[in-house]
């Protein structure tokens, strides 16, 4: 890829294709679901901006977040084509929804990168993402493998709690969780698509499973962070304890400091930085008229998947720690001081 900070004379010397323009100078969006995690925020557009900044000094980003609301999202999308933007990242709040917003844009010459949830009906001209449907499948293979070696019989039973029905990652997510838990001797005792991937409907629904199964919950399968987070306040307030293992997604904060404590499982680290600057990549070459080369196929678009990592309290000092993708002064406060000790992330 062309390094656009190399100097003006290299970009002016490039001969675009007719609709394309040069990247200098050139506007892009970098449009986000909801507001429930925390990641888009803290990690996502930080790390498009910043990659952005380095790629394109003179480019203009917009970022604008929908907070669960698609029509919200239409409209911002609307407006940041009026403002130039020759092309749009998008993570759909409406993963259907937004094959309408893909056709407006090429329509009109603007570039769609799909970003993080696919967009399964009309194709989009790239998808960056982490692998969901391994991620589904990693976290739950996980908690299979911890509850056999914790002795827990075949024929137990687990929750499934998926993401947003209206996400197609979380589709994604859910067919891995669901795949691993019925190749696994377990039983799926009750599954559940989350509203706009909100912790509190999480634990609303997690409570009344709590009432009507009981003892027989063994585990618990949770999409993301947020929705085992829900999980987890549910079982205490019934005053389960110990709470069952339950699966995550995301490595958010109060996620790291769950598992440090043992209220959950795992989770998935997947620095969305990695993702955001292979947005930002892929935005700089649609921008200089340019074929990004996808690693594979999704939906018949062009895609670029990345691996991610399941978190334990046996990996957590390597993975998150040693790697400096969190700090201990971040993660080991107040009560989880002595976790944090513990497992030898500080003395």
């Amino acid at each position: 890829m062309k390094n656009l900070s190399l100097s003006v004379a290299v970009s002016t010397l490039a001969i675009l294709s007719a609709g394309a323009v040069m990247a200098d100078a050139a506007t892009v969006a970098f449009l986000m679901p909801d507001q429930a995690s925390t990641r888009y925020e803290e990690h996502d557009f930080p790390g498009f901006q910043a990659a952005m900044a380095e790629l394109c000094a003179d480019c203009t980003v917009i970022y604008q977040n929908a907070n669960a609301d698609a029509t919200l999202q239409q409209q911002q999308f609307n407006s940041v084509i009026a403002q130039g933007a020759t092309v749009v990242v998008l993570d759909p709040v409406d993963s259907a929804a937004a094959a309408g917003l893909v056709t407006a844009a090429q329509a009109q010459g603007v570039h769609v990168i799909a970003y993080d949830r696919p967009i399964p009906d009309t194709p989009a001209d790239y998808y960056v993402s982490f692998d969901n449907e391994g991620i589904g499948y990693a976290i739950a293979a996980s908690l299979v493998q911890h509850m056999q070696a914790e002795g827990v019989p075949d024929g137990a039973g687990v929750l499934q709690i998926n993401g947003s029905p209206t996400d197609a990652a979380a589709g994604l997510i859910g067919n891995g969780m669901r795949r691993a838990l019925t190749e696994s001797p377990y039983e799926i005792l009750a599954e559940f698509d989350t509203p706009d991937w909100a912790p509190p409907k999480a634990q609303e629904w997690a409570a009344g499973q709590i009432t009507r199964f009981g003892d027989q919950i063994t585990g618990v399968a949770a999409a993301n962070d947020g929705t085992a987070g829900g999980a987890i306040a549910a079982f205490k307030a019934a005053g389960v304890d110990p709470v069952p293992p339950v699966t995550g997604n995301d490595a958010t904060v109060a996620a790291l400091q769950l598992i440090i404590s043992g209220d959950q499982y795992n989770t998935i680290s997947k620095p969305s930085e990695i993702v955001a600057r292979a947005a930002a990549e892929v935005a700089v070459q649609l921008m200089n008229g340019e074929t990004p080369t996808p690693t594979t196929t999704l939906y018949d678009t062009p895609s670029q998947l990345f691996v991610p990592t399941v978190v334990t309290q046996e990996n957590i000092k390597a993975e998150i720690f040693d790697t400096g993708i969190e700090s201990p002064d971040n993660i080991c406060t107040g009560e989880y001081v002595d976790g944090c000790k513990a497992l030898g992330i500080i003395e």
